[in-house]
């Protein structure tokens, strides 16, 4: 289960989903482990994808 100092987050690109859970726990890239969970997956003829990437982001202590 996650706590307040790891979040799970989907967003259209991994950087994009990377930056909204630095702002939801207020920390810098130093400060977090990053793990991608899954890459956003393009759909046909490059359109926008049928599914979304996602990343853990967890503060380091």
């Amino acid at each position: 289960m996650l706590n307040q100092d790891e979040i799970e987050v989907e967003a259209k690109t991994a950087q994009e989903a990377i930056k909204i859970a630095l702002f939801k726990l207020k920390v810098k890239k130093s400060e977090v482990e990053i793990s991608v969970l899954r890459e956003e997956n393009k759909g046909l003829f490059s359109m926008q994808g049928s599914k979304l990437a996602k990343v853990r982001v967890k503060k380091i202590r």
